[in-house]
């Protein structure tokens, strides 16, 4: 499932932030936050995330020293949310 849910988190990235890129160019572990990153998101960026994650998979990220690492990679945030789906009931 990780692989197929990294492909989704990439266009929901893409989608959400209205970037015009392919998702598949988007490296797993490709920083995603900050002027060295490919995407170079930013604050604004993390907050359509954060809303389209919560939308689309009723996560919710709140701790915000939490949500920077979880939001630091496609393969962080692809992780988190297979450990959080996983343990749904």
């Amino acid at each position: 499932m990780n692989a197929a849910l990294r492909r989704e988190i990439k266009a929901l990235i893409v989608e959400s932030c209205d970037k015009d890129c392919d998702p598949a160019a988007i490296g797993d572990d490709d920083l995603l936050f900050g002027p060295e990153a490919p995407l170079q998101l930013d604050s604004l960026d993390a907050l359509q995330v954060s809303m389209a994650i919560k939308k689309r998979y009723g996560l919710r990220l709140t701790d915000s020293k939490e949500t920077r690492r979880i939001l630091a990679s496609v393969a962080n945030l692809a992780d988190h949310l297979e450990t959080w789906l996983a343990a749904r009931p």
